[in-house]
């Protein structure tokens, strides 16, 4: 876990490596049948936050960060982001990227 600028979500907030990514990601996959298995039994699932509540509290438990959105807690990986920008500090958007969104200065 690194503590990194997120464009998206325009603050700093821990980053999952490979490893804690893996974690949450097997429990943001397994939704769709858990939602099934809801439908399946008799029981209306409404809420879709509370059926990707478990990725939320899994970031929160590797990273002490709570965060409510399942769908961002998806893009806080380190391998998503580049490397520092020379001139300001915060993360290129891709590891491709040419030039920093946040500052414009070419890398």
């Amino acid at each position: 876990m690194k503590v990194l600028w997120c464009w998206r979500c325009q603050m700093e907030v821990p980053m999952l490596d490979e490893a804690e990514f893996e974690r949450v990601a097997v429990l943001y996959s397994s939704a769709p049948r858990r939602l099934q298995a809801s439908r399946d039994q008799g029981v209306p699932v409404k809420d879709m936050k509370a059926l990707l509540a478990p990725v939320c509290d899994e970031y929160e438990r590797l990273t002490g960060f709570r965060e409510t959105n399942a769908n961002a807690v998806m893009h806080h990986r380190l391998s998503l982001y580049g490397p520092p920008c020379a001139a300001c500090g915060k993360p290129l958007r891709t590891p491709q990227a040419r030039h920093c969104a946040a500052c414009g200065v070419p890398r």
